[in-house]
């Protein structure tokens, strides 16, 4: 790229603000809402995304039918990403900047007002089924964050007896329904299926209702299992059998919708909730061209797979290269269904209607901000990356550990997105003007945090 052939073009672009549309809102309609969260999946881990060796033609299909999202951003561990999708907020706004373990004390504050509850308050029967992990003591549990039925692991299924030595030893790992343990140590080669059975069966017991399920797998996080009807099927070892299951069970949920005639009235969306484990090595997935996974500010981070379908509404087969977020779940089901969002907090999520349905192709974010936990560590404008000086996590094959014995200094580092999506070449001495810009946009980032910021939940 040339300095000065786009010097102008992109101090331009860089803050404009038209995009921020509110054109396209529809009327409420109060679709079915079926959200499907993979854990740690790599945004090169399914066929439609490019996978060479792992076969998912359910979720192809999907994407054939909806929209397939490029440029969709979640935060880059488990905990925080889920707090986005829920508060349509940064996790770091509202307070979670680590992810919770089973002697944690704390969890999203229930004072959060989540998209379940907004979605309740319109009529809809709520429930999550598989990994909850915002929390496990009991005024954290879905039951009091707006869902009327749980079912699922509290948290990650690394997280049993020994898995923190320093901390533990801890029980066996627990299955929930509701508020009570009902089952302990569970065999995790079943748990897809029976998550999967659940959601088709709490589907079919609200068919003549608006639903609301929040089906988050717990799987491809390590340790991986796989069912016997899955088990060395892929050609990308066990991992790829992990993930032909999980396309395997959105196909049965999407064949039941159209069992029930309720496709139509449905919309779906499938994505991860960051990027690929890569320290895991065949136990992880890939995030090829982008760089790193899990754990890192990198894109391969924070950029992962995101499916959309809603026939008659979103437009079948298309592409999407806007810059998205996790968060604007949030905002765009309110609009959808007629919710008010809440005026006396900060919702950073945007509604992306207008992007669904082909109305406009343009992001309605002006910038994104990478935390790692609770570390800010870089900001993207436009097509343009800043890497904040200090130190971060770069594993580079460094085998993961949850301590920070893993990070290292690096200088400041601006990179194009569109021209160098690997974060390779560092541009930081050739364009001062923009590294200017967006420190300033960094400073009035974390000025709005320091002001609008939501506290954690904590129990004695």
């Amino acid at each position: 790229m040339k300095k000065n052939s786009f010097y102008t073009l992109i101090l331009a672009l860089l803050f404009t603000t038209g995009s921020q549309t509110s054109a396209g809102s529809p009327s409420p309609e109060r679709p079915n809402i079926v959200i499907i969260l993979a854990d740690d999946l790599g945004s090169a881990d399914l066929s439609t995304y490019g996978a060479p060796r792992i076969k998912t033609p359910e979720l192809d299909r999907l994407a054939n039918q909806g929209m397939k999202f490029t440029q969709f951003y979640a935060e880059n561990f488990c905990s925080p990403s889920r707090a986005a999708l829920l508060t349509g907020s940064y996790a770091h706004r509202v307070g979670i900047r680590k992810v919770f373990w089973p002697d944690s004390t704390d969890g999203l504050n229930p004072d959060e007002i989540t998209i379940a509850e907004l979605l309740k308050g319109k009529g809809y029967t709520t429930a999550v089924i598989g990994k909850w992990h915002l929390g496990h003591r009991k005024p954290f549990l879905p039951t009091n964050q707006g869902f009327d039925y749980y079912f699922g692991l509290p948290f990650s299924n690394d997280m049993g007896p020994n898995a923190r030595p320093a901390k533990g030893p801890y029980g066996p790992m627990p299955i929930m329904r509701n508020e009570e343990v009902i089952e302990r140590g569970p065999d995790q080669t079943q748990l897809t299926r029976r998550y999967t059975e659940e959601t088709v069966r709490f589907i079919k017991g609200n068919r003549d209702k608006p639903f609301f399920v929040y089906l988050a797998h717990t799987m491809p996080h390590v340790p991986l299992y796989a069912s016997d009807d899955f088990l060395g099927k892929s050609n990308f070892g066990l991992y790829g059998d992990v993930v032909e299951e999980i396309d395997w069970s959105t196909g049965r949920i999407l064949e039941t919708l159209d069992e029930l005639g309720l496709a139509d009235d449905t919309l779906v969306v499938f994505l991860s909730d960051n990027g690929p484990w890569l320290q895991k090595g065949a136990h992880g997935g890939l995030a090829t061209p982008l760089r790193e996974g899990k754990g890192t500010t990198w894109e391969g981070g924070h950029r992962v797979p995101a499916i959309m379908r809603w026939p008659g509404k979103i437009p079948a087969n298309v592409t999407n290269d806007a810059m998205t977020t996790i968060m604007d779940l949030y905002p765009t089901i309110a609009g959808l269904v007629g919710a008010d969002l809440p005026e006396d907090r900060v919702i950073d999520g945007k509604n992306i209607w207008p992007l669904l349905t082909g109305q406009t192709e343009n992001s309605p974010h002006e910038a994104y901000y990478y935390y790692r936990l609770g570390r800010f560590e870089a900001v993207r404008i436009g097509e343009w990356k800043l890497h904040l000086e200090g130190n971060r996590r770069d594993y580079n094959n460094v085998h993961f550990d949850y301590t920070d014995d893993f990070l290292f200094h690096q200088r400041e580092q601006l990179f194009n997105l569109a021209d160098d999506i690997g974060e390779q070449r560092n541009l930081v001495l050739d364009y001062p003007d923009i590294v200017k810009k967006l420190r300033e946009a960094v400073a009035e980032h974390k000025k709005d945090i320091k002001a609008n910021s939501r506290p954690l939940g904590v129990v004695d």
